[in-house]
């Protein structure tokens, strides 16, 4: 019987199922129901989507089919080349659904391209596997000997995890001579025992009694649990309590605080003196009563012990018992009604996100999401939003799911990133919102070529560099990312023949340094110009180019030339200067040039040698040769005259030039013989020495008597001292003085000369004697601005 009773219940269930699945399928814009028994072990399988919702075999797998549940209390499994709906894990209903009946969860298949959402939900059917358990292993119970038969006694109920048929369904007693049970049913279906008295109780003849309570469930098999009832039999109270209201009906906010008066409740009690003290307490109170409610047991109010949640339980019936100081108790029930209060805010879940989204394309998904609200009424209506300034928009698609979209096409050059901020707000008061960040990223194209940072580039390159000499550097940026933005950088063919640019030039591709190959000459080769590319690796590839000129900077690197006199003739050049030549007159111009450039080519001119060093002069910026003052009849007929010609390079460069001078009397005087003209300078100059000698002899002896009456007269030694100059000589030897000779004879200009005396010569004779020439320097020059130094056989002279 039991096998086939089991065989037969099973046969029900599978039949539900099909049954219900039928409907489901038999209305495909209707909210689909499926069905599974709890606690099954393995994968259970829920349907076959393919067939459930009319698709093509490989539809599922192309539109990338995905399975949400809310709160992922399912764990649901889709193979999407087969279509089948499956369970992965063992569901406990109790676990998911309490005692609410039917267990129902609800999940959403998803389909993309084109976007379809399909709502269903999961029936999951309760097998009994829960026993009925009493809160209490005993029940005390203190009944009056006045009891009369047919008095009812309420006892307190079990719980059972299980419902529907697997719930309990009765309650029996064992065996006894006084009382039978009677099982009552509640306003909420839960069923509850009530022990009856058969015959009236003796105290004197049984003062206790214990019987075994027993609760079955109407499950195949059935499951039963029991709990020990002990009675007491108490003397005589005839009056039991009495409520005032058999039902309190109440309501209460959720957000009511702990310790919130919900109701008193009031009772009384015919008899007097101790028979008629009642104190309250709640009765057959389960766990989630007890936790919830209290009451005074002397005033009878009912308050709150925690928060209410209404989303958690929206109804509660609270029993009363009141009982007096002997066996007799009454009891009333308090009906309470949880008020819901805005106290959850929206949630968001995310479905799908694609991320980077590519520029240049308009209308591209960029996400779906749903909005739900665990609050009731105008508390759970929501509505959502984005930031306005955005290029974006929200699309409902099927209830509280929606697609946010592009609104046109994105350039990833203007903004890369977007930070959007997904806003629900509920409808209730006040009004809770909640916000989600996401943020996209645009992806790039190549869709824009590389700039140089100018249009056209000028370097600067100093002549005689250095091969590979790195000359500067072109730069360019591309406004794009990643390989779209590297750029290569290439020398571009010249229209010139005559430049051979790869022999001038390279670059490197991957910095656009340039450098020069070779060495470069100002002289040949001024300046230069030529493009450079830049050209970036996208696909396909963009470019652009930029002029870039090359000048060359000039260095000091040719010595000055001399055209005139020329300077490598056979014979040397002369020139004719007539004895009645006033001063300043122009003997001969010294032209030179430089292929230099700038100050490198600027030239000065300077005599460095003559054998009359008062009788020339040279002008330092035009070359010009001058006399310097009257010739007379003993100036030497032929004169040498040495200059050097100066550029302003650093460091300059000079030229020497030589020039002969013939004195004449007149242009018809007969043009001397080149040779006696050309003899060897030293002879000129052994005569000047012998001359000066002779000179220096009269002067040193003017010298002596000076220094004689120096030693005489000391006051005066010091006043001399510094009129005259003199050379620095170690202590005990003969001070020297410089000696001023005007001009006399053939000297036309002021001379000094240093004449320096051995210190250990008691004759005081000439260690040696030297004319200090004058020194024509150009005007600017920075000799100017220094000493001129002599050194004369360890004397030294300055001018």
């Amino acid at each position: 019987m039991k096998a086939s009773r089991k065989l037969t219940g099973r046969q029900r269930q599978v039949l539900f199922f099909f049954f219900l699945l039928g409907l489901c399928l038999a209305s495909a814009g209707e909210l689909k129901r499926y069905s599974v028994v709890e606690e099954r072990e393995g994968r259970s399988f829920v349907t076959n989507l393919v067939n459930d919702l009319g698709l093509g075999q490989m539809e599922l797998s192309r539109r990338g089919a995905k399975v949400i549940s809310k709160g992922n209390k399912l764990h649901l499994q889709l193979d999407r080349e087969t279509g089948d709906l499956l369970l992965t894990e063992k569901v406990d209903r109790e676990e998911l659904c309490g005692h609410t009946e039917p267990c129902l969860l609800r999940f959403q298949v998803l389909l993309d391209n084109p976007l379809e959402i399909f709502q269903a939900e999961l029936e999951v059917t309760d097998i009994n596997d829960h026993s009925p358990a009493f809160v209490d292993k005993e029940i005390l119970l203190k009944i009056s000997e006045s009891s009369l038969p047919g008095t009812i006694f309420p006892l307190k109920n079990a719980q059972d995890m299980d419902v529907g048929q697997n719930g309990i369904d009765n309650y029996h007693i064992s065996s006894n001579s006084y009382f039978h049970v009677l099982t009552r049913k509640r306003s909420d279906g839960k069923k509850y025992p009530e022990l009856v008295l058969d015959r009236a109780l003796d105290r004197e003849e049984e003062a206790e009694l214990k019987l075994i309570l027993t609760a079955q469930d109407g499950g195949s098999p059935p499951r039963s649990g029991t709990t020990e009832v002990h009675i007491e039999v108490l003397d005589f109270n005839d009056n039991a309590p009495q409520f005032e209201q058999l039902f309190y009906r109440v309501q209460i906010p959720e957000d009511s605080p702990i310790g919130f008066l919900v109701v008193t409740v009031s009772a009384t009690d015919k008899d007097i003196g101790v028979n008629g003290e009642i104190s309250y307490s709640l009765f057959q109170a389960s766990d989630d009563i007890s936790k919830t409610f209290s009451i005074h047991p002397l005033t009878g109010e009912v308050r709150l012990r925690e928060q209410l949640d209404f989303e958690k339980t929206q109804f509660y019936e609270v029993n009363v018992e009141a009982r007096d100081a002997g066996t007799f108790s009454g009891k009333c029930t308090i009906l309470t009604q949880v008020i819901d209060v805005n106290d959850h805010a929206p949630e968001i879940i995310l479905s799908a996100f694609t991320n980077p989204i590519p520029e240049n394309l308009p209308e591209t998904m960029v996400a779906v999401f749903s909005v739900s609200d665990l609050d009731s009424g105008e508390n759970g209506k929501t509505s959502c939003s984005i930031q306005d300034d955005l290029p974006f928009f929200l699309k409902p698609s099927g209830e509280n799911f929606y697609t946010l979209l592009t609104q046109n096409a994105l350039d990833r050059e203007t903004t890369a990133e977007y930070n959007i901020t997904i806003s629900v707000a509920d409808m209730g008061s006040p009004i809770l919102r909640t916000q989600v960040n996401i943020t996209v990223q645009v992806s790039d194209i190549n869709d824009n070529a590389p700039t140089f940072t100018q249009t056209s580039y000028t370097l600067f390159v100093q002549e005689n560099n250095s091969p590979a000499l790195h000359i500067g550097t072109i730069s360019a940026t591309d406004s794009d990312s990643g390989s779209n933005a590297h750029i290569t950088y290439s020398l571009l063919p010249t229209h010139d023949p005559q430049l051979d640019l790869s022999s001038l030039i390279s670059i490197n591709a991957d910095n656009g340094q340039l450098f020069a190959l070779r060495a470069l000459d100002y002289e040949a080769l001024k300046t230069f110009e030529f493009h450079v590319g830049a050209t970036d690796q996208g696909s396909p590839a963009l470019s652009s180019q930029a002029l870039v000129c090359v000048l060359v900077l000039d260095a000091n690197d040719n010595a000055p030339f001399v055209l005139y006199p020329l300077q490598n003739a056979s014979a040397p050049y002369t020139e004719l200067l007539p004895r009645a030549a006033e001063p300043g007159y122009l003997v001969t111009k010294v032209v030179a040039v430089d292929r230099d450039s700038g100050q490198n080519a600027w030239l000065s001119f300077q005599l460095l040698k003559a054998t009359e060093p008062g009788l020339f002069s040279v002008w330092a910026h035009n070359g010009e040769v001058r006399t310097s003052r009257l010739l007379s009849e003993r100036d030497a007929p032929k004169h040498r005259l040495l200059l050097v010609v100066k550029d302003n390079g650093d460091p300059p460069r000079s030229a020497s030039v030589t020039l002969h001078v013939l004195l004449v009397d007149g242009f018809s005087q007969p043009y001397l013989p080149l040779p006696e003209v050309a003899r060897d300078p030293a002879q000129d100059e052994d005569e000047l020495t012998l001359y000066l000698v002779i000179a220096l002899a009269s002067v040193s002896s003017l010298f002596l008597l000076s220094v004689l009456l120096f030693v005489g007269m000391r006051l005066c030694k010091r006043a001399r001292a510094s009129s005259l100059g003199g050379c620095s000589v170690p202590e005990g030897h003969f001070p020297v003085h410089l000696v001023d000779v005007s001009g006399a004879g053939t000297l036309s200009q002021n001379y000094q000369y240093e004449v320096c005396l051995t210190g250990d010569s008691g004759t005081g004779e000439f260690k040696f004697l030297k004319p200090i020439l004058p020194i024509m320097v150009p005007l600017g020059s920075a000799q100017e601005k220094r000493e001129n130094k002599m050194i004369v056989k360890g004397c030294e002279v300055l001018l």
